[in-house]
């Protein structure tokens, strides 16, 4: 006699285990890396949703005003730029009968995975660290213990600014220059789930220990952990579900959708994966990249003034262009003497110059231009002899 219909056999079993133990893995990795980071709840978003960076700046005024007098308001200005559509992304993964049969099932299924489980969560992270490269607070320090110290100060500094409240600050660095720091020094580094990180160590929550790949060595990232949020489309309300495609979730924050079925027109055990998954640090300028440089001395640049458009203005040129985008021009004039500056003096206090307009300035004063990074200090300066139109 024939089976009964809707029977539950051994291997659906076996697949329904396996699939709810995959996305129950993935879904608990995150879960530990969010307590890690300290950050908040992941935000659900629907696809197509626009994820914008931002850089926010307040300009105060004075609040030196007299019985009756009106208050000027103080200027906040908030930049955003697009970053990322929020997309599902679909995987999949194939293991042939013949591998199972050679292999055993725990490795040629079990093992490839595991794998493939890890691969998914690496193509998250290794966006969210080329991300924070991109950070606007950049700058240099002689060492690496000052380069983590002072990226810690500069975001607790920026966050201040725009008045936003700062409870802990993450770091990134290199997993080289920590041991290098440490030499036989006894430190407990921990490990879970493919992350390698030190917790309460120089002041910081915690200090993720990256590869050459996803940090240089020589620089330190940091970040408030305020400034970082898990964004994710949920998988069972893509378009995948309305078009009849059905993935196993888990719970109530679906991160990932799973789903295993055998296809016997090629004897192979299939695997298909989908998430929208996006580590974002919303605050460009919220985030710290400070590189290491040991032996730092002043660049040259070349400044050369012509007459400007307006009676009284100057036209500068200025060659190279600028190490960094996130760079400063900052100048200062002076009657007889070009102003001296040395690596690293603050100028934060000399006038800023976009690079492009004309300059008001006296024929035959002396110029010196300044290229600062965004802590104003000293990179390259160069002077010239003023030319203005008469």
């Amino acid at each position: 006699m024939a089976a009964k219909d809707n029977l539950t056999k051994s291997s659906d079993i076996q697949s329904t285990a396996r699939v709810i133990d995959f996305v129950t893995r993935f879904a608990r990795n995150w879960e530990h890396l969010r307590e890690i980071l300290g950050i908040m709840r992941p935000i659900r978003k629907e696809p197509g949703a626009i994820l914008k960076s931002k850089t926010a700046s307040v300009t105060l005024q004075s609040g030196n005003v007299g019985e009756g007098e009106e208050i000027p308001y103080s200027k906040a200005t908030v930049i955003e730029t697009p970053y990322e559509e929020m997309t599902v992304e679909k995987y999949a993964k194939a293991v042939s009968i013949e591998a199972i049969k050679t292999y055993g099932y725990d490795v040629a299924v079990g093992m490839t995975d595991d794998a493939f489980l890890y691969e998914l969560q690496d193509n998250v992270t290794r966006r969210f660290y080329a991300y924070l490269n991109t950070g606007k607070l950049a700058s240099s320090e002689t060492t690496w213990q000052r380069a983590l110290a002072m990226s810690k100060g500069l975001v607790i500094n920026k966050f201040k600014q725009i008045h936003r409240t700062v409870t802990n600050v993450v770091g990134f660095a290199n997993v080289l220059d920590l041991y290098d720091y440490l030499g036989d020094a006894n430190i407990t580094v921990q490990t879970a789930f493919g992350f390698q990180y030190v917790q309460n160590f120089m002041g910081f929550s915690t200090v993720f220990l990256l590869s050459d790949e996803e940090i240089p060595r020589g620089r330190v990232i940091a970040t408030p952990v305020e400034n970082i949020v898990l964004y994710y489309v949920d998988p069972s309300t893509s378009d995948f579900a309305r078009a009849g495609l059905v993935y196993t979730t888990d719970g109530e924050t679906n991160l990932i959708g799973f789903h295993v079925e055998g296809n016997y027109h090629t004897a192979v055990s299939e695997s298909f994966a989908i998430m929208g998954m996006t580590l974002f640090a919303e605050y460009l300028d919220g985030i710290a990249v400070i590189d290491v440089d040991s032996t730092p001395t002043l660049g040259t640049l070349t400044v050369q003034s012509a007459a400007g458009t307006a009676s009284g203005d100057t036209k500068l040129t200025v060659t190279p262009i600028k190490e960094s985008p996130t760079n400063v021009y900052k100048y200062k004039t002076d009657p007889s003497t070009a102003p001296v500056v040395t690596y690293g003096q603050s100028v934060r206090n000399w006038t800023t110059w976009d690079g492009v307009s004309d300059i008001t300035a006296t024929t035959g004063h002396k110029i010196t231009v300044v290229e600062a990074d965004s802590t104003y200090k000293a990179q390259n300066a160069g002077n010239a002899t003023v030319t203005a139109k008469t």
